[in-house]
Order: C-alpha cells, then structure tokens, then sequence
C-alpha cells in the first residue's frame, strides 16, 4: 500500500516551494502567511456532486477574480484505488493554485466499495462534469489538465487518453441523439503513476493492490489491459509529463519509462522526469523539482497565461 505519510511530506515540500516567493516577501514585510493570502484569493465550492448514481463529488476551487476564463486542472488522490479520500493529498494542488488555475479536485469510488473499472468511469465523468461547466464558473474548457499522484497519476493517465470507443463514457454522456462532444484535454501531468495494470498481477512486479482492484474475475487480464494507459497509447494524444522516482518501491519505475518509451514512438510529446533516487512519494527535497517542471512544461505548450493571474 502507497506511503501516505512520504506523500503528505513530499506535498508539504511542494506546498513551500511553489510559494516561496511570496513567503520571502511577506516574511521580510511582516504580514502573515500564505494560508491568508490564498484564503483571499480562492472561493472553494466543497462537495460539490458530480454524479448522481453513483453520489460522487468533487471540490472546486476557484480564483476570485477571473477577468477572463482560466485554466483548470483536475485533481486525482492516491491510495491504490483502494484507500485515500479528495481531502488526504490536496497539498499537491499547490502548483496550480499558484498559477492562479482552478483546481476540481475529485472524489471516485474505491476498490472496497466498486473493483475496477469503477475508478475509471468516475475519471471520465468529472472530465465531463467540469467540460460541461466551465463556462459557468468561469473557466477555460479548451485548457484542462488531468493530474494526479500514484493510483491518481494512473486515473489522471486513462481520464486523459481514453478514445470514447473504450465504453467507459456511457453512463455520464448527455442526453439526445447527438448528445455531447468529447472534452478536449489539453496535458497530462502524472506523478508516479501506474501504467501497465497488468503488469503487476504477476511475476517479479506483482503488487497486492493492484491484485485487489482488478479482484478475481475470470478475464482478469483483459479487465488489467482495459484498464492499462500503455493500451492506449497512439498519435494525436495531448502532450504527457511524468514524474517518477526510480527508486520507487511501490509503483515500479518501469512503468514510467515504458510509458515514455511507447509515447515517444507515437511521437506523441512527452517528457519524463526522472527523481534519482526518489522512493514512492518522493519525500521531502525529492518532490521539489515537480513545480518548476510543470511549470516549464505547461509554457511550452501554450497552457499559461502571458501574464500570471496569482497577484
């Protein structure tokens, strides 16, 4: 089972460093911390549903102030599909929020409750839910990024390159004969997530949680490769970054290069940032080069504003 304590550290680091700026400025003013700062920039909506069958619900955080629409990215919590909640790694939103981005941070059902493909269509219809009311809260439905750590990074993967002939779109699709288009998702930031389920039912990678999810079916291994981002993998996808350790213990580094590998010769753009050294959770100064390279990443495919909205 992931590390949640290395998560919680290594989002603390994140948190710091994504607002350091603005720590060292008050700091030297004598104001007090980000906490207020942030408090007076964002309007959260909690709990917010977005399904009805099953109850599902994510929570938004929006900017204030939105001269015009803004970014979103849409946030999926680690757990091994199996534990977690929208609340326990919310700390790794910080880089976006201090892009002056919203953030839909999602609750889906886990492996206790709906084995997979539960998780799966709970990804899709959030991507649906936020495509379809962004105009409303004021955000930009051709700039959404899907992301997400571990069992999210894994989600943050399939809500982002899922064609709609898949079938697990069917039960959040509009209604009427045309019913509505595909979201567009613009990137796909993945932290140390899982690429190849079936890869970990067996053999030398086999993991218990991944084992779990899947559950004893007799096509489990069509069910693991239904599931599995590598499945998916073709020309035309939005742009991939994935950060990993490759001294993960949990979620096999080779996942991440098979991935990037694959991505590559479908020369879909991608990049790889690869943690020496860095354990399941990248702990502490381990996670800090994520924001600087998401940042960097987003630039260069045109996903930030010309001028930051976070002021």
């Amino acid at each position: 089972m992931p590390d949640h304590a290395g998560r919680t550290r290594g989002a603390l680091a994140i948190l710091v460093f994504s607002l350091m700026p603005d720590l060292l400025s008050t700091e030297s003013r004598g104001v007090s911390p980000w906490a207020a700062r942030l408090a007076g920039r964002y309007e959260v909506l909690p709990d917010t549903p977005y399904r009805e069958n099953p109850s599902l619900n994510l929570d938004l955080y929006l900017p204030r102030h939105r001269a015009r629409p803004v970014p979103c990215a849409i946030f999926f919590h680690g757990g091994g599909w199996a534990a977690g909640t929208k609340e326990s790694d919310v700390l790794w939103v910080a880089p976006y929020l201090e892009l002056g981005w919203a953030v839909a941070n999602v609750e889906y059902r886990l492996a206790g409750v709906s084995p997979a493909p539960a998780a799966v269509e709970d990804g899709r219809c959030a991507l649906r839910w936020v495509s379809r009311h962004a105009r409303e809260h004021g955000m930009d439905a051709d700039r959404i990024v899907v992301t997400g750590l571990s069992a999210g990074g894994h989600l943050a993967l399939m809500t982002g390159m899922l064609p709609v002939s898949a079938g697990f779109d069917e039960q959040c699709l509009g209604e009427g004969p045309e019913r509505e288009p595909v979201p567009k998702i613009a990137a796909i930031v993945n932290w140390f997530g899982v690429t190849d389920v079936a890869d970990l039912l067996g053999g030398r990678d086999v993991r218990r949680y991944a084992m779990d999810w899947v559950g004893s079916v007799p096509n489990r291994g069509a069910r693991a490769q239904a599931v599995s981002p590598l499945h998916y993998v073709r020309a035309g996808l939005p742009p991939v970054l994935t950060i990993h350790g490759d001294a993960d213990d949990i979620v096999p580094y080779s996942q991440a290069l098979r991935l990037h590998q694959a991505l590559d010769q479908a020369g879909v753009p991608n990049q790889l940032l690869t943690i020496a050294g860095g354990r399941h959770g990248l702990l502490g100064e381990q996670a800090v080069r994520g924001p600087a390279a998401i940042r960097a990443f987003l630039r260069e495919h045109g996903l930030l504003e010309p001028a930051r909205a976070a002021r």
